[in-house]
C-alpha cells in the first residue's frame, strides 16, 4: 500500500486516483482476507468476482458487528456517506480489526445524470471504480430483464385470450430502464393494430425504483427470491381481485435471469480490503439498502461489517432498521451518522458560495438537523457515532461547536479525513466504533410493531422521524388504505417515497421543519417484497436528467481509458 502523504502531494480527481491505484487479484484477497479458495469464486476479469451461492449456503452463522452508516440530510454541499463507509472499513482493518465493507451498486442513471460516480471518493473508494458504476457483473441488467420479462407475459397473455380476467386499465406492473429518462414516465403501449396487442396507459420507472429490486435485496436464497417474485401483484380483475405472477408462470424464469446475480460480489478498496457490492435501491423510492445476502455473508466472514443506507437517517437508516432488519433478523450494534461543517452551514441558511467563510450563527441553526437524525436513530436502541468529514475551510471553532452540541446528546463527534488519508484518517471513528459495538449498549427495536394499522404506522414515521404534526391523503387513497388492511396487508411495514432534499415534502425546507404534514399521494403494493410504498408529496419514480447531465463530461480518451467519471 502506497503512503497516503505521497499519493495526494498532487490533487487528482477521483477516476484517476482510482485508476492510479495498486489492485491485487481478486483471489488474493478472498484468500487471504476472508478465507475464502479460488473453487468457491466465479471471477469477471482480475479485480471482480461473485462469491458462489454453495460456498455462502455453507458458511456458519458467526456473531460480526454490523455498523450502519448514514448521514444528515443531504445538500449540494456534500456529506460523503459512501466515502465514509469506505474509510471506516479501511480504518478498522487499519487498527488491527477484521473488517468488511457492504454497499449498493450504483444505478447508472445518477453516474450519468447529477453526481457522476458513486464508489466513494479520494483515498477512500472501491476499485475498479469504472466498473463498479457501469455495468459491473450485469445485475442490474439482469434485473431489467426479469422485471421486463414480467411485463412483457402480463401483455400476451391479455393478447391471447386474457383468461384470468386482466382489467386492461388495473395493469399494475410498469416495465423499467436503468436510466434517468423523463419521457418514459407515463406512455401509451401497444399501438399498431390488432397484432401488437391492446393499447393501454403504462410507463417506466427506473431499475432501482423497481419492486424487482427491492425482492432482490431482501431474498435470502434461491428459492425465497422464487417464492417472493411469485407472490408480486401485476394487476386486477374487473371485480379488482388481485392478480399476481405465479399465475402467469413468472416466477421461474424470472428467477432464472437473476440466479447467476444473486450470488454476492467482491471486490476491495484502495487499501486492498474486501468489500461486498451487491443491490442498489433508491433510498427515496425504494428501501435504500444492499442485499441481505452480502450482509449475512459479511457477518459470518468478518468480525466488524460496515453498511450503510442510502440518503439521510430519516430516508435510509429508517427503512435499514424497520425493513431490512425487521425482515431479516438483523440486529445493529452501532450507527454512524456523517456530516459536514459546510452542509450543516447550508441547513443553516448559508448559501454554497459562501460556506467557505466561518459562521457560528448559521452552523448553530444548522445543527438542528444533525440533533434529529441523533435522536431519531437514538429510538431504535443503536448507539451512535458522529463522523464530521474533513473540508479545508473549517475552522478550529466551528469544530469545536459541533463536538459540544453532540456531546450535549450523549454523543461523541469525530473529525475524518479519510478522503485525503485513507484508512489512517479514520482511525479515531473506527476506535470509538469499535469501543461502542463491543460495550453492547446496543438495545435494537423497530419503531412500529407488525399488529399496528397501516395508518397509524405511517403516522408513527411522519411524527416520530419526520417530525410532522400529521398525515393526509384524498379519500381514494385512504380508501385504498383501509381496503389493504382488510385484505391482509395490514401486517406490512411502509416504505416511504419522499424527497430527500428535507424532513418534509418540499426540498427547499431544510434544518428540521416542524409541525408539517405529509400528504400521501400514492399506495403501492410490493407483495413480493412484503412491503408497501407510499409515496408522498412530488418525488418521481423515474428521475429526469438535469440541463447538464453528468454525462456531458464523460468519455474515452485516445489510451481507451474512461474519464469524467466523477
Amino acid at each position: 500500500m502506497r503512503n497516503p502523504a505521497e499519493q495526494h502531494a498532487k490533487p487528482k480527481s477521483d477516476i484517476e486516483i482510482s485508476q492510479a491505484a495498486t489492485m491485487r487479484p481478486i483471489g488474493d484477497v478472498a484468500r487471504e482476507k476472508l478465507g475464502i479458495d479460488a473453487k468457491n469464486l466465479e471471477p469477471y476479469g482480475h479485480y471482480k468476482a461473485k462469491v458462489s451461492l454453495d460456498y455462502v449456503n455453507s458458511l456458519k452463522n458467526k456473531n460480526g458487528k454490523l455498523i450502519l452508516v448514514s448521514a444528515i440530510t443531504p445538500t449540494p454541499a456534500g456529506e460523503g456517506k459512501t466515502t465514509t463507509t469506505v474509510g471506516l472499513g479501511d480504518a478498522l482493518n487499519f487498527i488491527g480489526k477484521k473488517a468488511i465493507i457492504c454497499l449498493r451498486e450504483p444505478s447508472l442513471g445518477p453516474c450519468f445524470g447529477v453526481k457522476g460516480g458513486a464508489a466513494g471518493g479520494g483515498y477512500a473508494q472501491v476499485v475498479p471504480m469504472e466498473d463498479i458504476n457501469l455495468h459491473f457483473t450485469g445485475d442490474f441488467h439482469a434485473i431489467g430483464a426479469a422485471n421486463n420479462l414480467l411485463a412483457a407475459l402480463v401483455d400476451n397473455h391479455i393478447y391471447w385470450g386474457n383468461e384470468l380476467g386482466f382489467d386492461s386499465r388495473r395493469v399494475t406492473w410498469r416495465r423499467v430502464l436503468d436510466m434517468n429518462d423523463r419521457a418514459l414516465r407515463e406512455i401509451t403501449s401497444s399501438l399498431g393494430g390488432v397484432a401488437n396487442g391492446f393499447p393501454r396507459v403504462d410507463g417506466f420507472d427506473i431499475v432501482v425504483a423497481s419492486e424487482v429490486m427491492a425482492i432482490f435485496c431482501l431474498a435470502t436464497s434461491l428459492d425465497d427470491l422464487q417464492k417472493r417474485l411469485g407472490n408480486i401483484i401485476v394487476g386486477y380483475t374487473r371485480d379488482r381481485k388481485p392478480i399476481r405472477a405465479h399465475q402467469l408462470k413468472a416466477a421461474g424464469p424470472m428467477t432464472a435471469l437473476l440466479k447467476d446475480a444473486l450470488a454476492p460480489n467482491l471486490v476491495q478498496t484502495l487499501e486492498n480490503n474486501p468489500a461486498f457490492i451487491h443491490g442498489g435501491p433508491f433510498a427515496n423510492i425504494a428501501h435504500g439498502c444492499n442485499t441481505v445476502l452480502a450482509t449475512t455473508t459479511a457477518l459470518r466472514l468478518g468480525d466488524y461489517v460496515v453498511t450503510e443506507a442510502g440518503f439521510g437517517a430519516d430516508l435510509g437508516a429508517e427503512k435499514f432498521f424497520d425493513i431490512k432488519c425487521r425482515k431479516a433478523g438483523l440486529k445493529p450494534d452501532c450507527a454512524v451518522l456523517v456530516a459536514t461543517i459546510r452542509a450543516l452551514k447550508m441547513h443553516g441558511g448559508v448559501a454554497k458560495d459562501d460556506l467557505k467563510k466561518e459562521n457560528l450563527d448559521a452552523l448553530k441553526k444548522g445543527l438542528s438537523n444533525l440533533q434529529r437524525h441523533v435522536s431519531n436513530v437514538q429510538k431504535y436502541g443503536v448507539p451512535v457515532v458522529v463522523s464530521i468529514n474533513r473540508f479545508s475551510a473549517d475552522t478550529q471553532a466551528e469544530i469545536d461547536l459541533v463536538k459540544s452540541a453532540c456531546g450535549e446528546l450523549g454523543v461523541e463527534a469525530f473529525m475524518a479525513d479519510h478522503w485525503a488519508a485513507g484508512g489512517a484518517g479514520a482511525a479515531d471513528v473506527a476506535k470509538a466504533v469499535v469501543k461502542l459495538c463491543d460495550s453492547g449498549k446496543s438495545n435494537f427495536k423497530v419503531l412500529y410493531p407488525d399488529d399496528m394499522p397501516l395508518w397509524d404506522k405511517m403516522k408513527t414515521i411522519a411524527q416520530q422521524i419526520y417530525g410532522a404534526a400529521d398525515i393526509a391523503a384524498e379519500k381514494s387513497v385512504r380508501d385504498q388504505i383501509a381496503g389493504l388492511q382488510k385484505e391482509g396487508f395490514g401486517h406490512f411495514p411502509i416504505c416511504v417515497a419522499k424527497t430527500q432534499y428535507s424532513f418534509s415534502t418540499d426540498a427547499n425546507a431544510k434544518g428540521a421543519p416542524s409541525g408539517h404534514t405529509i400528504p400521501i399521494r400514492e399506495v403501492r403494493v410490493s407483495a413480493g417484497a412484503e412491503f408497501l410504498v407510499f409515496i408522498c408529496g412530488e418525488i418521481m419514480t423515474m428521475p429526469g436528467l438535469p440541463k447538464v447531465p453528468a454525462a456531458n463530461s464523460i468519455e474515452v480518451n485516445a489510451q481507451g481509458k474512461i474519464v469524467g467519471l466523477f
